[in-house]
């Protein structure tokens, strides 16, 4: 390794072992998350995000500082997950923006690239908080800017650097008492340094081999509101699914993504064509792969391409497995996507992210057109969003996150997208994102709506009673691993051994002289009877507050609550 430059060999190499570092470390950052519920952790979306990135990094085999900044900004833009994977692929955008020029990376260059990081990242939050991994980015940017000039050897520069980060990490918990009381430090912040942990010890060459995961990313599911008929393989029109990235040599005008997009629907169906600055993702079904790929090539080289015959692989998969013909009911449903496309788009649209079955259904009756699986279990990437908006035809596209942790992406995928506008609405929780579509008006325009939309999901408290995955201590309250736990807007409101007596207190502690209206959603484990003799106590200790109950079929979460 040079002593004073990092080239782009080893620089793809270092990358790919802070990509493994993380990877390998996911479970540990999972468990410093404060709230000890089974949700969508920080390490799972960071290491996915980032991998998302190595998958391409990995595959270059003539890298250059450019190509591979390219792979790596691209690559974690469209794989970020959760807050703190939106910010950490903010932090890779910003670096890979600073040196993406260079030739090679020296002190000078990682300075730049650690202050545009940080620069870019903080741009990317709304309200930044202190205490997280934002803070840690920039301790160790002010780190890089002051040793910049100091006459340490590359591999010192970066000692120092990362030894900063550690300081600033171990000092979060006196920003965040939350982080004081439950004895941890930011989960965020502890992603990162295991990623540059990676970076340093593959650089001092203490990793040496470095592997990356077999297989893509783990994908959230993206399916239509409304489902179609099976379709038989002999009626599939286009056989060959068909998917590449275009490394764009220059950014696509709108002209040129229009041309693009026109030439594959003349060839097949199905298109899906996302891009930005640097990249573009296409994919296509088609019975001229062959020809897609020549088409793409007059705009940049390619990576990540894949041909499947979808008409062998319908009938392989009927043999070995009756549920997946279910994908052949999303080619139908992509057929009836594109016939709708041809249609002048309607003046607006919604997507919503639901996360159990009773739910979805709730969401399609009040006139959702797109759903995305996920939520707390698996939280969706910016690229799931920007497929579900390529699916709704509508010039006006509201998006429901319906959890804290999916708005950043679904922001950053509305920056993404430029001819449709996209309204996000920053629903926090499933039963916010009901009542706003309960508050959609047909007869009221854009703002309108938004007005009414906004003015219904921030008249509700909201509730959830789920179960601890660990021992904790949370605003002087001790948790036991098991315990079961009523979390409303506010945090954790009772803890105790039974569901519905924990339901109970919950709600009691939600419900006020100007209550109306209980909105109860049970989840996949408690049954109908269970929820109706749960119905009956609220009644009766609530005589003057209407509840209502739903099946919603949600994983994790025993009830959803929402008072209004």
């Amino acid at each position: 390794m040079d002593t004073h430059n990092i080239d782009a060999k080893a620089f793809q190499k270092l990358f790919l072992a802070g990509a493994n570092r993380i990877n390998e470390q996911k479970e540990y950052i999972n468990e410093l998350n404060v709230f000890p519920v089974p949700d969508g952790d920080t390490g799972t979306n960071m290491s996915l995000t980032i991998l998302s990135a190595a998958k391409e990094v990995e595959k270059i085999s003539e890298p250059t500082i450019s190509s591979l900044c390219k792979a790596i900004s691209g690559g974690s833009l469209r794989g970020a997950r959760g807050n703190s994977g939106v910010i950490l692929s903010q932090l890779f955008r910003g670096f890979t923006k600073a040196v993406s020029k260079a030739d090679s990376l020296g002190k000078e260059e990682i300075a730049a690239g650690f202050a545009r990081a940080v620069e870019t990242a903080y741009k990317a939050v709304m309200k930044p908080k202190e205490g997280t991994i934002l803070t840690v980015a920039k301790g160790m940017a002010e780190k890089a800017e002051e040793l910049s000039e100091s006459d340490l050897s590359l591999i010192a520069y970066c000692e120092a650097i990362v030894s900063c980060g550690y300081e600033v990490l171990a000092r979060t918990p006196d920003m965040l008492p939350v982080l004081k009381e439950a004895g941890v430090v930011d989960s965020g912040g502890q992603g990162l340094m295991e990623v540059l942990q990676g970076v340093l010890d593959a650089l001092t060459g203490k990793v040496t081999d470095v592997v990356i995961p077999e297989g893509p990313a783990v994908a959230v599911p993206v399916t239509p509101a409304k489902s179609g008929d099976y379709v038989p393989p002999a009626d599939i029109k286009f056989g060959y699914c068909t998917e590449f990235i275009i490394m764009l040599e220059h950014p696509l005008s709108s002209e040129e993504e229009q041309e693009l997009k026109e030439y594959f629907l003349g060839m097949g169906d199905s298109l899906v064509l996302v891009a930005d600055d640097e990249i573009c993702k296409v994919h296509v079904h088609t019975n001229h792969p062959g020809q897609a790929f020549e088409k793409a090539l007059t705009y940049g080289p390619l990576s990540n391409m894949k041909v499947d015959n979808m008409r062998l692989e319908h009938e392989e998969k009927l043999i070995k497995d009756a549920e997946k013909v279910a994908a052949r009911q999303r080619e139908e449903e992509e057929l009836a996507r594109q016939e709708a496309k041809k249609q002048p788009p309607k003046k607006m649209g919604f997507i919503a992210v639901s996360i159990g079955e009773g739910l979805s259904e709730i969401f399609k009756d009040l006139g959702v057109d797109y759903l995305i699986e996920g939520g707390q279990t698996m939280n969706p990437s910016t690229e799931d969003m920007l497929e579900a908006i390529d699916h709704v035809n509508a010039e006006n596209i509201f998006i429901l996150p319906n959890n804290k942790n999916i708005i950043l992406a679904a922001e950053q995928a509305a920056k993404l997208t430029a001819e449709k506008r996209i309204i996000v609405l920053p629903t926090k929780t499933i039963p916010q994102g009901i009542s706003a579509m309960v508050g959609y008006m047909p007869e009221l325009d854009v703002e309108e709506n938004i007005d009414s939309m906004e003015e219904c999901y921030q008249n509700i408290m909201s509730g959830q009673v789920t179960y601890a995955v660990r021992d904790t201590t949370i605003n002087g309250r001790t948790i036991r691993n098991g315990d079961i736990m009523g979390i409303n807007d506010e945090g954790i409101q009772a803890v105790g051994s039974d569901v519905e007596q924990t339901t109970l207190d919950l709600i009691s502690k939600m419900v006020d002289a100007d209550s109306e209206l209980i909105s109860l959603y049970y989840g996949e484990t408690v049954t109908k009877e269970q929820a109706a003799a749960l119905t009956a106590k609220v009644e009766g200790r609530f005589p003057d507050v209407e509840v209502e109950t739903n099946f919603g079929g949600q994983p994790i979460y025993y009830y959803m609550v929402s008072v209004e």
